[in-house]
């Protein structure tokens, strides 16, 4: 069957394309594409090899099995995966720490123009922070304010297995009321509960800070409500956030208590569905839950 051997090849060929751009830039966006074009692939590889082995089923039912049975397949290496998490040293809520290695950012045309970008908006470098994660790998974060100090933006650098980062952007302001508005693109699934006052906005698909800022005052505009000027040190209310989420999702059901990791891991069972079907809708439609 020629029509399916040549749809093998050049998603087998695609998927390579993809799978050396997500080497190279480290995109969420690039990582959706890839998802789908594995889930179509294994199908049409499935339904090749039963030609090979001269099945007496009709090709289009094997397809359709691979279609059926990819999900099921990528469900259990997910829950694994959620499980060895949950059993892990990695911690869910970091603690930040001041960066004495110096804020150095990838020499990339993207983070330059970023960098240009953010000096054209009258951002303020406030302070430079890393979390550090496992096998040596930390987590950096630049925090900027803008010229009123209404608007603080945290660049977070996330390291990849590959040796590069991806960039995520966390918009937030804080209303007289009390209410913590929060505007990101972070693409990595959070599946718990936020406190009452903090209203968040994810958006894995707009990569662009620029774009993501225009979102975010938007959100503002909606809201004719005065800001609470940032006055305090970055890294103590970025722990004390820190802390405030681990609390609100612990007394939520979502993580054990601390004396119950060793024994039952960190993420409950409730928490681990909610981590697992946040990551699916993450990984195929760069969909977040609502919050």
């Amino acid at each position: 069957m020629p029509t399916l051997d040549i749809a093998f090849w050049s998603l087998l060929l695609i998927s390579a394309g993809l799978t050396y751009a997500q080497y190279t830039l480290a995109s969420p966006v690039v990582s959706i594409f890839s998802h789908w074009i594995r889930w179509v692939l294994f199908s049409c590889g499935l339904a090749l090899a039963s030609v090979y082995f001269e099945s007496d089923r009709p090709v289009w039912l094997w397809l359709a099995t691979g279609i059926l049975l990819w999900p099921l397949l990528e469900t259990m290496y997910s829950w694994l995966a959620i499980r060895a998490l949950s059993h892990s040293t990695l911690p869910l809520f970091p603690r930040f720490t001041i960066n004495r290695d110096g804020d150095a950012w990838p020499n990339q045309r993207r983070f330059v123009a970023l960098r240009e970008w953010l000096r054209e908006e009258k951002f303020q470098p406030i302070q430079s922070l890393k979390a550090d994660l496992v096998d040596g790998q930390a987590l950096r974060v630049s925090v900027f304010n803008d010229s009123d100090a209404d608007i603080r933006l945290q660049i977070m650098f996330i390291p990849q297995p590959t040796g590069n980062v991806t960039l995520c952007a966390v918009f937030t302001s804080i209303t007289q009321s009390g209410a913590r508005l929060v505007t990101d693109n972070i693409y990595l699934p959070f599946g718990g509960f936020y406190p009452e006052n903090w209203e968040v906005e994810r958006h894995p698909w707009l990569r662009s800070p620029e774009a993501l800022m225009c979102r975010h005052l938007r959100r503002l505009a909606a809201r004719p409500e005065l800001l609470v000027p940032f006055t305090d040190d970055p890294i103590l209310d970025l722990n004390q956030q820190q802390q405030i989420l681990e609390r609100t999702n612990t007394d939520s059901g979502i993580l054990f208590p601390r004396s119950l990791h060793e024994e039952h891991g960190i993420l409950t069972w409730e928490g681990r569905y909610r981590v697992w079907k946040e990551a699916w809708l993450l990984s195929y439609f760069g969909l977040p839950r609502r919050y």
